[in-house]
């Protein structure tokens, strides 16, 4: 990536550190249903979907990704591969999707969640509705070619979404997904800082946000998993997270 390309990133992905610093709520009023609350809605006695885990009893924790694919993704699937552990990747269009689809066909056939983190990063709510719907619809017809499937998820820029993009993303059917852990790796290739600011964090039914696109966050994924196994969580992908319930076009889901 260019110098420039870099700092533009690193600005806006700070920008959004910022934004959640107010509990998202300070960039725009947002309400959201948390993992526990949709499961809670399902049908009593309803089974868990998307797999054998049942988020109900189990510690389960989500661990998603950011911006990818990139040179970086590869050795990423590798790592999840290895120790067993499925996420949730949402995933950049431009210069990403287009460049690297053999990695998103890849994600597909393992296991994981492939979802949208728009075209090209654009803030949502700062365009125009024609905007908002070709930033997401892109993305989601270029993933559906590769892997048969349409997203579901979406994750907009820097956390920041209002009730328009609510309405735009139902008539899409898509449900937003925030996030509930940071490590900030956008900020430092410190892989052990990385996991220790993940580790800090994580509770039960967290959203884990990492970035595949940095180069010390790979290396902070087997330690991650690692700890987190130790302390008995189990790692599903958002879908799971919510199962029995389903993630609901238009909703905004965050623990």
């Amino acid at each position: 990536m260019r110098a420039g390309g870099r700092r533009l990133r690193l600005s806006a992905l700070t920008s959004a550190a910022a934004c959640l610093a107010l509990t998202l709520s300070g960039c725009a009023e947002v309400d959201t249903t948390a993992p526990s609350t949709a499961r809670a809605e399902a049908a009593h006695g309803a089974p868990a979907h998307f797999g054998s885990v049942d988020c109900r009893e189990a510690k389960c924790i989500a661990l998603t990704f950011d911006a990818g694919p990139s040179e970086n993704s590869a050795r990423l699937l590798d790592i999840l591969k290895e120790k067993k552990v499925p996420a949730t990747f949402f995933l950049l269009g431009k210069r990403h999707i287009e460049k690297y689809p053999e990695l998103v066909e890849r994600m597909a056939a393992e296991g994981h969640e492939v979802a949208s983190h728009t075209w090209d990063h654009k803030i949502l709510t700062r365009i125009s509705d024609a905007q908002i719907r070709a930033e997401l619809k892109r993305p989601d017809d270029a993933i559906e070619r590769l892997t048969g499937h349409k997203p579901t998820l979406m994750r907009p820029p820097q956390g920041r979404t209002d009730a328009n993009v609510h309405k735009i993303a139902k008539q899409l059917g898509l449900a937003e997904v925030l996030w509930s852990v940071t490590a900030k790796d956008y900020t430092t290739n410190d892989s052990a800082l990385i996991t220790k600011r993940v580790l800090d964090q994580a509770s039960r039914d967290g959203i884990i946000l990492l970035h595949d696109i940095y180069q010390g966050t790979v290396p902070a994924v087997p330690g991650i998993i690692d700890a987190l196994k130790q302390r008995g969580y189990v790692f599903v992908t958002v879908p799971q997270l919510l199962a029995p319930g389903k993630a609901e076009p238009g909703k905004v889901y965050r623990p």
